[in-house]
Parts: C-alpha cells; structure tokens; sequence
C-alpha cells in the first residue's frame, strides 16, 4: 500500500510496530509529530479530498483504550465493550458515521497493541466467570487494512487463551487470510456488514461486492469459524421489501445456519451533528434527500419505515435463524 505521507508521534518512533509498518507500505514522506490530534483534530480540513489520498497516522493510545459499548449494542453476553486499533476506514460507504464524526480522512493506526491487551485483562479480572464481548470494528474496519497493521494476527491468539472474552470483527473485506491460516477459534466471529446488492453498489464503495464477501464469509464457515450476519443500518429504497427478501435467501443459502453466532438488525440512524456533517459532504446524495426526520436528537427514517423494515427483516431472517441469536441494534 502507497501513502504520500507518514505521520509518528515522537513517542512511538521506537516502537517496533512502527518499524514493522514502514517495511509494510511504501511513502514518500515522514513528519514527526508530538500527538496525533495536531494532525487529525483541525477544523478546515476537507474530508472528500483527503479521501481520495489519505495519510497514516502512527501513535500511541492514551488514557481510556477499551469503552463501554452504548446503550442497544450488544450481543447478550454479560458485558459489552468496544476498542479501536485505527480510527478511519479504507472503504467509503456513503451511510458511515465516521465521516460526520471525524474531520479528517487520514488513518490513525494505534502500534500499543500490548496496551489494548492489558486494559483487556484488567476489565476480565473484574468480572471473574462472565462473558464480555469486545468489539474491534466500531472505529474502523477490523481487517481491511490487516496487512499492514497485523492486528489480527496479534488478537487471534491472544482471544483463544481468554475463552470468556469474545472478540467481533467488523468487516466489509475479503481479507480472511490470517483466519483461514490457523485453526478456527470458537469466541472469535467474523462479523460480515451486508446490504442488499442495489445498496451495496451504489452506496459502499471501494467496498468489495455482497457476493464476494458471501463467498469469503462461506469459506470461513466451512473452517469452523463463527460468523456473524451485520445487517446494518438497512437502507430504505423503491422496491426494497422485494430486495430484501431475495437478499435474505441468497445469504441462507450461501452460508450454513449452525454457523452463524448472531445477526443484528438496525435501520439507517445518527445523532444529528454527525448526520449534518455527512449531508453536507454529499448534498445531492439521494439517501440525504428524502424520507428523514429528526427525533430527540437523531435523524431516522420518518414515520414508521424504520420500524417497517426492522420488524420484516427480523421475520425474514427468523424463518433461517433462531430469534435468541438476532438483536436489533439501536444506537
């Protein structure tokens, strides 16, 4: 991978990840930098611009690494939580939040993994015996850009010896490599964001294909790993009842049911701030346009489409899938 530019903070200029990645990319330029905010913070960056080349960021994770996951987003397990080893995703799916939340499209790419692991720890110690689920895809896309961060390869072997700790990676890649290299661990899933293939092409771009990763999600089910089914945030559009249920059988009869840990189900919303920000990065964009409202502080489908679509997806699904394994995300 090619980057104009890399960014390090000056504490993690000696940090062997950091070394370990320069051999992966190839840049032209190196600036030093004391903390990653003064690059990535800024008001007046242009977003759509810096999508189209953007820079990496290298730092070191500071203060609070592992969070509490909000409230409506979880999996059942006793606990909820999420960390992020980047912030930024490769793809540009027209829907993200990140766009609206972040006001640069550089990556930042935390090398401290060892941090992450012992704030992992510290949170398992305090709850002796129960199930916490950490998720690694909320800021970033958990394997799209493995090959130069390793973080898989880090996490998988760390998960399989913490077998209350559950570990989700969020995906839209076909990158199952580090997976498919190693024997399937059963408290990691494989979690696979899926949409429709209308939706998917003219909404998740530099994405690759719904079929492509059906098939990569197949491949990995068949080796024994857990997957999970993200269908979220379900996108509204002419015809879409009739799309969704070809696109509900086309994903049961690609991938066997008793490998499937969970699915959740969620319409398109986001806190209005953040849907402001992504409107006015693409004001023609037809998803902005139409069928919107703001509720309590949030912008959703009006009237009851949302709710619509959410209860006749879950039924769909629930003709394939055990209703105690779909939970609909709120937030």
């Amino acid at each position: 991978m090619k980057f104009h530019r890399i960014y390090v903070e000056e504490a993690a200029l000696s940090h062997a990840r950091f070394a370990a990645l320069r051999k992966r990319i190839r840049f032209d330029d190196q600036v030093v930098c004391q903390r990653y905010g003064e690059i990535f913070n800024p008001t007046g960056q242009n977003f759509r611009l810096q999508k189209q080349a953007p820079s990496i960021i290298v730092a070191l994770k500071q203060g609070q690494r592992v969070l509490p996951t909000p409230p409506g987003y979880g999996l059942g397990a006793d606990h909820h939580f999420y960390f992020s080893h980047m912030l930024n995703c490769l793809y540009d799916c027209r829907y993200c939040f990140l766009q609206g939340m972040y006001r640069s499209a550089n990556y930042v790419y935390f090398a401290n993994f060892e941090d992450f692991e012992s704030d992992i720890d510290a949170i398992l110690d305090e709850h002796p015996g129960q199930s916490c689920f950490f998720f690694s895809g909320y800021d970033c896309d958990s394997l799209a850009m493995e090959s130069i961060t390793g973080f898989a390869d880090r996490f998988l072997p760390f998960f399989a010896e913490r077998p209350n700790a559950w570990l989700e990676l969020r995906t839209k890649s076909v990158n199952i490599r580090p997976l498919l290299e190693r024997e399937a661990i059963p408290n990691i899933v494989t979690a696979f964001s899926l949409n429709p293939d209308p939706v998917a092409r003219s909404l998740e771009h530099r994405a690759p294909p719904l079929e492509a990763r059906l098939s990569a999600a197949a491949k990995l089910a068949e080796a024994g790993w857990p997957i999970g089914l993200r269908l979220d945030p379900l996108i509204y559009f002419p015809d879409w009842e009739i799309e969704y249920k070809s696109f509900i059988n086309q994903i049961f009869s690609s991938l066997p049911v008793d490998h499937i840990h969970s699915a959740t189900i969620g319409s398109f919303r986001s806190p209005k701030p953040i849907f402001k920000r992504m409107e006015s990065l693409y004001p023609e964009e037809p998803l902005f346009a139409a069928n919107l409202q703001e509720r309590n502080g949030s912008v959703g489908y009006r009237g009851d489409i949302g709710e619509t679509m959410e209860t006749r997806v879950r039924a769909l699904v629930s003709e394939n899938l055990g209703s105690d394994r779909i939970f609909t995300c709120s937030s």
